[in-house]
């Protein structure tokens, strides 16, 4: 069955089961493998995506959730050269340290910034609550989204 998705502001036409994962469509049909498998079961955010704006774990999210709906990954955020303020506020801070979380980390706090273009630590803190980091770099990815923050203002 083909199922009709719009990908990083990009139309697309998927031919899979409709129970298939959104992650595995992402990743393995449209090539985009930025997003992460963690736990598979949606608790611990590598695999978030933003659909239809909301922080979303692509891992047990069926194709079938996202037909007719807005996907945004972490490579529609921004890329080289068009940075989005995110990234280069995590570059500035250093705030990744393996990275394996990082793009689920990047999703959310995104959402947050279009809810609250200036939130505090503690607002951050908890909006990236669903995502595990286990490098211990929570502290410096709070810090970049408040500095992104400040610096889209």
């Amino acid at each position: 069955m083909t199922h009709e998705m719009t990908v990083n502001d990009v139309r697309y036409s998927v031919d899979e089961d409709a129970d298939t994962s959104l992650l595995q469509v992402l990743r393995e049909n449209l090539g985009l493998k930025g997003t992460r498998f963690g736990c598979g079961v949606g608790l611990c955010g590598a695999c978030f995506v933003l659909l239809d704006g909301q922080p979303t774990p692509s891992c047990d999210t069926p194709l079938w959730a996202a037909e007719g709906k807005e996907v945004v990954t972490i490579e529609g955020l921004g890329g080289p050269g068009d940075l989005h303020p995110l990234q280069q506020a995590f570059l500035d801070e250093q705030a990744a340290q393996c990275g394996y979380c990082l793009s689920g980390v990047l999703i959310s706090a995104a959402a947050l910034l279009t809810r609250d273009p200036a939130p505090d630590e503690a607002e951050v803190a908890a909006a990236l609550d669903r995502n595990l980091c286990r490098c211990g770099a929570q502290r410096r990815m709070i810090r970049a989204v408040v500095r992104a923050a400040k610096d889209q203002q």
